[in-house]
Order: structure tokens, then C-alpha cells, then sequence
């Protein structure tokens, strides 16, 4: 029996290659896209459907370390280390809107709602910092006594506000889950203090040198319980309760840097960037559950926003790692020239730049 051929019409044809197209589109649009900063280049563009990078962009000078992202995906932030300014991009077209300058040296970037709050350091020289037990000569004594600044930046204005005094070289930001305070950490006095956002008044100074030195990456637990802030000269996680009283510390690989809680609250990660390795934690006993092999000195990452995969930006090996966030393993390498320094996701995800 011959079996008749079947011709679909034209039309219905179209209709199914458009439908499938308009499919690949949400799928990709679900998925979302991560922004790298590169500190030799410029802004990476990582498709999470597909998780290949998909283009870049300038944002003026080499130099872009810190970058967020607005809540409604409109906007990118970066902070400019040889501009001496902050950017922001308008992510339809992915131009330039504005430039702000700020002072030298500008880090570290946090958004919550219009507004970017980016830490700069008047009296930076720039460059690597010393290592431990290094005998530093400098032209002046008190360069690392004179207090950094956050500068707090109306996004859609394009506009500084106004500025907050922290302490000397702060490197991060995180902020009280009711949004009215900013936690920093100040690595040369070895401090975490706590700010008034408003007023710009100082509230609280937690000393950390019996603890460790130089604290760095600082986060909030998702149920506002706890923070924990990495130090990178004593190689600890330290733990602080609600009102920033230290509780305990945890030993990690060596200089920790960027840390996140997952979504659940249940386990924290810490990027050991001279250990190549992201640790991982149980929140509640702090055991450790896992050292993750990754690259050379990766400093930031970020979960994607279905949280099932973890993204590390590894500077010095020029990579991005992916990371299947439950069975904590190694899934795919992306070569990424330029010194990848961080990386955020919209939507917005967990990750020891950003959260939603």
C-alpha cells in the first residue's frame, strides 16, 4: 500500500517556524543574560540559555570592576577604576547614557532601587595589595588613614547626591534588610561599620583584627538573621548576628574574597581566590560541605536566576566557570579575555555582587 505524502501548507509552515522562533525568544528572555565586568576591556554579555557570550561592550576607558544592575533590567552601573567615574548604560541599545565622576580608585558597586552606591578612595594610588607580612614603603604616611567614600548616585538622573564617609580603602557594600542602613567593610583600618543611609551618620564600628585581617566581601542572610564577611589576611569567614556583633569564625581556603548566601539561606559560598577554589558551607552548622576546583584568583560570582547554576568570574586564568549549583560540580568553562572581575544577572540573582 503507497502510502500518501503529506504537504502542510505554506502558511501553517510559517506559522509553526514563527511560533518556534517566538519559543527560542522566551526561552532565552526566561533565561535571562549576565554582564562581566572586564578590567582590561570592557562588558561581556553571557546568554544563560545557552551560556555562551553573545558580544561586548565599552563603557569608556579600560577599567570596569564593580557593575549592578537595576531591578527592572533597564539600566547597567559600572564603576571605572581609570575613568574615575561611574557609567550608566542604557541596556536596550547598550550605549553610554552618562558618565558621573566621582574621585579615584571607584570599586565596588550596590544598586537598591534609582539609586548606585559605589565606594572610592580619595587618596588611592591603585594597584595590587600588599601581601601579607610585606614591608610597604610610602611617600606618605597617611594615605591609608585617609577614609574612603561611597558615593551615592541617582541612576535615571544620572546625577551624584550626595557622598558617605566610611573607612580607609572600603571594598564592600551590603545593606539592612528594612533598606535604611549600609554595611561596609574597610580594609585598612580592618573595620565593618555600619551607616545611616539618610543622614550619613556612622552608628556602629566593628573592629575585626582579632579575628582577621582585611575584611572584604560582606552579606546579609536572606531571613536578615545574620551577615558574614570574608577576611582576606586571616583567611576566615566571620559571622555577626543581627545588630553586627561577631558570633564566630570559619576557617577558609586562602584570602577569601566574594561571598553569597544561596537563595535558601542554607548554604553560603566563598570564592578562596588564591586557594582556586569556591568553598561552600552549611549556613546553620557552618561544616563545610565542598571545595570547588576552579580558576585562578576569581573573585566574584553570581547564581543565574533559576538558581542552577553558579557563574565565577576567575580574573588571572581569563575565564568564567559554570557551576551546577546541586551537585556542585564543574560543568563548563568559557574563555573570556580581559581580567573578568565581576558579574551580576537579570533578572536579578543571588551572587556576592548583587541580590534580588
Amino acid at each position: 500500500m503507497k502510502m500518501k505524502s503529506i504537504r502542510m501548507p505554506s502558511k501553517l509552515i510559517c506559522a509553526t517556524l514563527f511560533a518556534l522562533g517566538l519559543a527560542a525568544a522566551a526561552q532565552a528572555q526566561t533565561a535571562g543574560v549576565a554582564y562581566i565586568s572586564n578590567q582590561n576591556g570592557g562588558i561581556g554579555v553571557l546568554d544563560l540559555a545557552t551560556l555562551e557570550l553573545t558580544g561586548s561592550f565599552e563603557v569608556g576607558a579600560k577599567g570596569p570592576r564593580g557593575i549592578g544592575v537595576t531591578a527592572d533590567g533597564k539600566y547597567l552601573v559600572t564603576a571605572n577604576k581609570d575613568d574615575a567615574n561611574v557609567s550608566i548604560i542604557d541596556l536596550a541599545t547598550r550605549k553610554v547614557v552618562k558618565q558621573v565622576k566621582i574621585g579615584k580608585n571607584p570599586e565596588f558597586v550596590r544598586v537598591l532601587g534609582d539609586k548606585a552606591f559605589v565606594t572610592y578612595e580619595p587618596s588611592s594610588k591603585g594597584g595590587p595589595p600588599p601581601k601579607p607580612g610585606a614591608v610597604v614603603v610610602k611617600e606618605d604616611d597617611d594615605d591609608d588613614k585617609v577614609p574612603a567614600r561611597i558615593a551615592i548616585v541617582d541612576i535615571r538622573k544620572g546625577k551624584l547626591l550626595k557622598e558617605i564617609t566610611s573607612g580607609p580603602e572600603t571594598e564592600g557594600i551590603e545593606f539592612t534588610p528594612d533598606g535604611k542602613r549600609m554595611i561596609v567593610t574597610n580594609e585598612a583600618d580592618n573595620t565593618i561599620t555600619l551607616h545611616d543611609i539618610r543622614s550619613g551618620k556612622l552608628l556602629k564600628t566593628v573592629p575585626t583584627s582579632k579575628y582577621g585581617d582585611r575584611p572584604r566581601g560582606i552579606k546579609v542572610s536572606p531571613d536578615g538573621k545574620h551577615y558574614v564577611a570574608t577576611l582576606e589576611f586571616g583567611n576566615k569567614l566571620l559571622v555577626l548576628d543581627d545588630k553586627l556583633d561577631p558570633i564566630k569564625t570559619v576557617e577558609t581556603g586562602k584570602t577569601p574574597y566574594g561571598v553569597a548566601f544561596d537563595r535558601s539561606g542554607q548554604r553560603i559560598f566563598v570564592a578562596a581566590s588564591r586557594a582556586n577554589t569556591l568553598q561552600v558551607f552549611d549556613a546553620t552548622s557552618l561544616e563545610k560541605i565542598k571545595d570547588i576546583q576552579s580558576g585562578e584568583r576569581c573573585w566574584h560570582f553570581t547564581f543565574t536566576p533559576d538558581d542552577k547554576q553558579i557563574l565565577l568570574t576567575c580574573g588571572r586564568s581569563d575565564e568564567v566557570i559554570v557551576i551546577d549549583a546541586d551537585k556542585l560540580e564543574v560543568t563548563k568553562r568559557i574563555a573570556n579575555k580581559g581580567m573578568p572581575w565581576g558579574i551580576v544577572t537579570y533578572p536579578k540573582a543571588f551572587g556576592s555582587l548583587d541580590q534580588p
